[in-house]
C-alpha cells in the first residue's frame, strides 16, 4: 500500500462525487486484500502476489506519466530517498500480505491501521517533531480497540491468552511490522520526497517493489501460482483492484479537487470485514466488531485532524 499524503480539504467539504470515489477506492483496497487471501489459500506465494500486483501498478501509473507528460526530473535528495522508500514499501507489502495470509483479513488491516502512531513516532525520532496532543490521546484508545478486535486474551474465542497468541502472534507481528515500516515510509516521503509528483513517486516505488519481490521469487525457486481456479480469480482480482485503485487515485481524484490520502479511505477494514464474511466465511465476535469500530473511528479522527 502506497498513498500520497498531500493535504486535503475536510471530508465535510467534499462533493458527493469525490466522496463516492474515495469510498470506491477504499472498497477496492479492502477487496484487494480479500482477493489476496483467496489466492494464498490456493497456493500463491506472498512474493508472487506482491511482484505481480506491484509490477502491474507500476506499468499503469508509468503509462499515466507518459500520457500526461509528467516531468521525470529528480533532485539529488530525491534520488537518494526513493530507493530507501521503495525498499521500505517492498518489505511492508510483504509483511502485510503475510499478515493477511495468517489472520482474518479485517483484523490484519486493523492491526496495520496503527500506522499513524508509528508515523508520529518516526517523525519524533528522525525530525524532532513533537506529537500532537490529539495523537497522544488517541494512542491508548487505538490500542484498546485493537486489543478487543484481536481478542488478545482469548475471551471471544474461548482460548487462553497463550493459546490465542500462539494462533495469532505471527500474523499480528507481520501486521504491526508493516504498520511501522509504512509509517517510516510516509515520514521519509514527506520530508525527503514530498515535492516530487505523486505519480512519479508511486511509479518509481512500485517498480522497486516489483523488482525486489521478483528477486525473492527467484530465490524461492520461481513463481508459486494457484493450484485451483479460485486462486487464479483471487490473483487476477488483487492485481486488477490494486492497479485500478491507484489509477483512479491519480486520474479521477485530481479532477475532482481531491488528491492523496483521506480519512474516508480508512474504512477499508470495514469493507474487508464484510467481504471476507461473505466470500471467505470469516467471522468475528461482537466484542471484536466493537474493537474494530473503535480502531476505524480513531484512525479517521486522526486523519481529520490533519486536514482542518
Amino acid at each position: 500500500m502506497v498513498r500520497d499524503n498531500a493535504a486535503m480539504p475536510s471530508v465535510a467539504a467534499l462533493p458527493r462525487t469525490a466522496f463516492a470515489t474515495l469510498l470506491l477506492i477504499a472498497f477496492m483496497m479492502g477487496a484487494n486484500h480479500v482477493a489476496a487471501r483467496l489466492a494464498f489459500d490456493h497456493g500463491v506465494s506472498v512474493a508472487t502476489a506482491v511482484m505481480l500486483r506491484s509490477g502491474a501498478t507500476a506499468l499503469a501509473v508509468g503509462l499515466l506519466l507518459v500520457l500526461q507528460r509528467v516531468p521525470c526530473r529528480l533532485e539529488r535528495r530525491e534520488r537518494r530517498a526513493l530507493p530507501v522508500i521503495g525498499v521500505l514499501v517492498a518489505v511492508q507489502s510483504w509483511c502485510l500480505y503475510s499478515a493477511v495470509a495468517r489472520l482474518p483479513v479485517a483484523l490484519a488491516l486493523l492491526a496495520f491501521n496503527t500506522y499513524p502512531l508509528w508515523t508520529a513516532l518516526w517523525a519524533r525520532l528522525l525530525y524532532r517533531h513533537r506529537a500532537e496532543r490529539r495523537v497522544l490521546l488517541a494512542m491508548p484508545v487505538l490500542l484498546v480497540g485493537l486489543a478487543l478486535a484481536l481478542d488478545v486474551f482469548g475471551a471471544a474465542s474461548g482460548l487462553s491468552a497463550s493459546a490465542q497468541w500462539s494462533r495469532i502472534g505471527a500474523g499480528v507481528a507481520f501486521a504491526v511490522g508493516a504498520a511501522a515500516l509504512f509509517g517510516l515510509a510516509l515520514v521519509l516521503t514527506q520530508h525527503e520526497a514530498g515535492r516530487l509528483d505523486g505519480r512519479l513517486r508511486t511509479a518509481a516505488t512500485m517498480a522497486i517493489v516489483a523488482l525486489l519481490a521478483g528477486a525473492l521469487v527467484v530465490v524461492e525457486g520461481g513463481a508459486q501460482l494457484p493450484r485451483a481456479a479460485a486462486g487464479w480469480w483471487g490473483l487476477a482480482a488483487l492485481t486488477l483492484l490494486y492497479g485500478t485503485a491507484f489509477t483512479i487515485m491519480f486520474t479521477v481524484l485530481p479532477r475532482l479537487g481531491v488528491v492523496g490520502n483521506s480519512p474516508i479511505m480508512n474504512v477499508e477494514p470495514v469493507f474487508a470485514l464484510v467481504l471476507a464474511w461473505v466470500l471467505l466465511g470469516q467471522k468475528i465476535a461482537a466484542v471484536q466488531l466493537l474493537g474494530a469500530l473503535v480502531v476505524v473511528a480513531t484512525v479517521m479522527a486522526l486523519g481529520l485532524r490533519r486536514v482542518r
